[in-house]
């Protein structure tokens, strides 16, 4: 925008100084570690928590609460009291093994840790070994996989475990070369003297072993010497993965351990009353056991109340004898509502704008009336206001909810992909009457997570059946279990009010009020906000799900005073509810950009040259350019196709993403019998900066992964509740992103680094792919839209499956019962 149209400058809400040191300015810091006793050389780390909100570090004026202390600092502040139990050991063999309390759900998170002590120590990638670490209490907060946290919270741990274990080694080999240690190096598991004499670390692992666990002091290798960190390291699972040939939980050679499968209520937290040909069933061809189960974690907290187990020689033969039964069933707690009444109820509760809202989040940003100072004689100002509905979505993974458990002889060993395995365990030990000690909870890999995984509920199912029958079980949700039972993300409405003055070409304010269905944080996030509330502003007044949200939300732009505000209805288990990846922001933002874009059309600036005049970080404003120039912002575009572009900022990082999607009727109404066609987004530009980009390959791969769950957001993934349960009762059903509705392309820009420490990205493009997709569509059809996914509220798509009895038949022949990816009807339009 010409500076004609601008007042005097107004002050940024944003801290002085947001920008993070260069990394030719890093200096090189000392830390203190432990050198274990054991045969061969084991390191660990020791760090001391700094202060992170100190008296100084609230800038004026006050900005919003999550650029200040955020949820990134909230996960990594949990975690450092127990930093120092994380160990590296190096074997007689020379390679390195590491056991991280951390899951691997597809996220690479095992190959970001190789990457790091192959870094620190001087060895291949390929000679670490990662693997999962059972269940650990003494760890605390310290194995919990959320909020895009993990790279975070094991950078300096892992890398001064690393690089104690480089010094030891170094030691050792100096009296073996006859060289002072300061003259040698390690590279390819040797260590090199000056002279070319070398020495591998399988001779060395002995030698560097110690007698008595003893404090030490190391350097972190210095940014600027990095050779691995900052390359593309492919996954180390990758192979296995895409031959078929990765082990899973239900891969697992568990002797004993039989299918087992579960007949659930037909209404949400519906119970059992009766079971009236129990001993039929138990006749049944390979049926072992049937029993009734609870299958809460505490009363009131599970997905159901009570439920019918059996276990079988096979997935199949449990999939009949669970259709077999004849049950009597009491009703759920939500059995009169659906869709409709759910949307009622979230008006009821919203807050009127520029009204305090009933929770203490305006003191935060300071309650409307607007604040005009900075901007001098407003004048007259116009508002917009908008209302968006966002719907239920599903956090199931590819891989079902699973569990594997043996209960027996007053000791209890189970295998899930829990991404919170102490909670696990804590629970476990709870419903089985145990002590943790008494249970063992090992983590396979997983097949996705998405949040799903922060519950505990197959493993519960699990233990219980186990304990009842005597004998070991392999459990596995159905399907129809993921849709109707499973966890879901909250429905949810969105209201913004902005408020311009035409004669400046200024906003003047942006209030964004969210009203939600609760969600359920207690498993995991509860007691690690209560661990650290004396950090966080405000958390003495606020719920869970306002803590989070307050942690979570901001505005990238200067757009005069901001208001946020954030209630919920019900209480947390009325539904089953998680978080789903993004948590509040992919509905948040979504919401808050198409504003933006219709502000931008008010004031006549172009959508880009609007956020970029606006963005007040520099890291933000960079990706913005980026995708600008790559993405060819601007182009001409034959009519029905457009750009939409935004920009975000969590977890550390910033992201920003530009999308372009075709409405023309040759695309949106192209046939695919059976298929999900519609409106495609053709073309998606992404840059990224994250800080130090660990693995700049799996960096790329989060980033398309969260294209494609914004691309779901936007046009067909969502659960449709009637009459007290979810219509969805498989993938068929439920339309996550097909690959016909996949982008043709995917270019990913990984900035340069722009600090010596990575940020978060798992769930860092979710809700910028949400926005950015949403703008495109709005520009492309000339009308902005208002309710996600976009489809939701036409004609159910699909042939609602039975709830009774619970779970589809399964298929003899799949090609004649599932001649089509979906039920063979024709192609899905979700903007027709």
């Amino acid at each position: 925008m010409p500076a004609k149209h601008r007042s005097a400058p107004r002050p940024s809400r944003r801290p002085a100084d947001r920008t993070r040191p260069t990394v030719a300015g890093m200096e090189r810091r000392r830390f203190l570690g432990y050198l274990i006793a054991a045969p061969t050389l084991a390191v660990g780390v020791k760090l001391t928590a700094d202060s992170v909100l100190e008296a100084n570090a609230l800038p004026s004026p006050t900005p919003e609460v999550s650029e200040v202390y955020d949820l990134s600092d909230l996960l990594l502040d949990s975690t450092r009291a127990t930093a120092n139990l994380i160990t590296i050991v190096v074997n007689e063999d020379g390679t390195v093994s590491f056991s991280i309390p951390r899951a691997e759900s597809g996220q690479g998170i095992t190959t970001t840790a190789a990457v790091l002590i192959a870094e620190e120590m001087g060895i291949d990638v390929s000679d670490v070994n990662v693997t999962l670490a059972d269940a650990r209490p003494e760890l605390l907060f310290n194995q919990q996989t959320q909020g895009s946290a993990s790279v975070i919270s094991i950078y300096t741990p892992v890398r001064v475990a690393a690089a104690l274990a480089r010094g030891r080694l170094v030691e050792a080999a100096a009296t073996i070369l006859g060289d002072e240690a300061e003259n040698l190096r390690t590279t390819g598991g040797r260590v090199l003297s000056t002279a070319g004499s070398s020495v591998p670390f399988a001779e060395l692992a002995a030698a560097a072993a110690n007698s008595v666990t003893r404090e030490a002091i190391t350097e972190l290798k210095p940014v600027d010497e990095f050779e691995i960190i900052g390359t593309d390291t492919r996954r180390d699972d990758v192979v296995a993965a895409v031959t078929g040939r990765k082990n899973y939980t239900m891969d697992l050679d568990v002797p004993e351990a039989l299918p087992t499968m579960i007949a659930r209520p037909p209404t949400i937290k519906g119970t059992v009353e009766s079971v009236n040909n129990l001993d039929q069933v138990r006749t049944m061809p390979g049926v072992t056991d049937v029993v009734e189960i609870s299958t809460d974690a505490e009363p009131g907290r599970g997905t159901t109340s009570s439920a019918v187990a059996v276990r079988a020689r096979t997935f199949g033969q449990c999939i009949d004898a669970v259709n077999a039964l004849d049950i009597t069933w009491g009703g759920g707690n939500v059995d009169d509502e659906s869709d409709e009444t759910i949307l009622e109820q979230l008006r009821a509760a919203d807050a009127p704008a520029n009204l305090p809202s009933p929770t203490p989040l305006d003191e935060v940003g300071g309650v409307v009336p607007l604040a005009t100072d900075a901007l001098g004689e407003v004048g007259p100002v116009e508002a917009l206001e908008q209302e968006f509905v966002f719907y239920w979505r599903s956090n199931a993974a590819m891989e079902p909810n699973v569990a594997i458990a043996d209960v027996r002889d007053g000791e209890a060993e189970v295998w899930t992909p829990s991404q919170i395995p102490i909670v696990t365990q804590s629970q476990l030990a709870q419903v089985l009457g145990m002590t943790p000690a008494q249970v063992t909870v090992h983590v396979p890999r997983g097949g996705g997570a998405f949040g799903r995984r922060l519950f505990s509920d197959a493993a519960l199912d699990a233990a219980r059946v186990s304990q009842e029958i005597g004998k070991p079980v392999r459990l596995m949700w159905h399907r129809a279990d993921e849709c109707r039972a499973g966890r879901v993300h909250p429905m949810c409405i969105s209201r913004v009010k902005a408020t311009y003055s035409p004669s400046l070409g200024e906003v003047v304010s942006f209030e964004q009020r969210q009203t939600s269905v609760a969600t359920d944080y207690t498993e995991s996030l509860g007691d690690m906000i209560t661990s650290q509330a004396a950090k966080l502003p405000f958390a003495n007044e606020l719920t869970l799900s306002q803590t989070v949200f307050l942690l979570t939300a901001s505005v990238p732009y200067d757009l005069g005073a901001i208001v946020f505000g954030y209630n919920e209805i019900f209480d947390f288990d009325r539904f089953a509810t998680g978080s789903v990846r993004n948590l509040n922001n992919q509905d948040f933002r979504p919401a808050q950009e198409l504003m933006v874009d219709q502000l931008a059309a008010k004031l006549g600036e172009d959508p880009m040259e609007f956020r970029l005049n606006r963005v007040e970080d520099e890291r933000a404003k960079a990706v913005l350019e980026a995708v600008r120039d790559e993405g060819d912002w601007g182009r001409d575009l034959p009519e029905g196709v457009a750009q939409g572009v935004v920009v975000h900022n969590e977890y550390k990082g910033s992201v920003a993403i530009l999308a372009e999607v075709d409405t023309r009727p040759e695309t949106a109404e192209r046939e695919i019998r059976g298929a999900t066609t519609g409106p495609r987004v053709r073309k998606v530009t992404v840059a990224v900066d994250v800080g130090l980009a660990i693995n700049p390959l799996g960096l790329k791969a989060q980033m398309e992964g969260g294209v494609m769950t914004g691309i779901s957001h936007v046009f067909t993934g969502s659960l449709h509740l009637r009459d007290g349960n979810f219509l969805e009762g498989s993938w068929d059903d439920y339309r996550y992103t097909r690959h016909w509705n996949a982008p043709p392309e995917i270019d990913v820009i990984v900035m340069p680094p722009s600090g010596d420490r990575p940020g978060g990205a798992g769930e860092l493009a979710v809700g910028a792919a949400t926005a950015a997709v949403a703008c495109a569509y709005a520009r492309a059809v000339g009308e902005m839209p208002t309710s996600f996914p976009i489809g939701h509220t036409k004609d159910v798509p699909f042939e609602v499956k039975k709830f009774v009895p619970p779970l589809p038949p399964s298929p003899t022949d799949g090609l004649t019962a599932y001649p089509t990816p979906s039920a063979a009807g024709p192609a899905f339009n979700p903007a027709s």
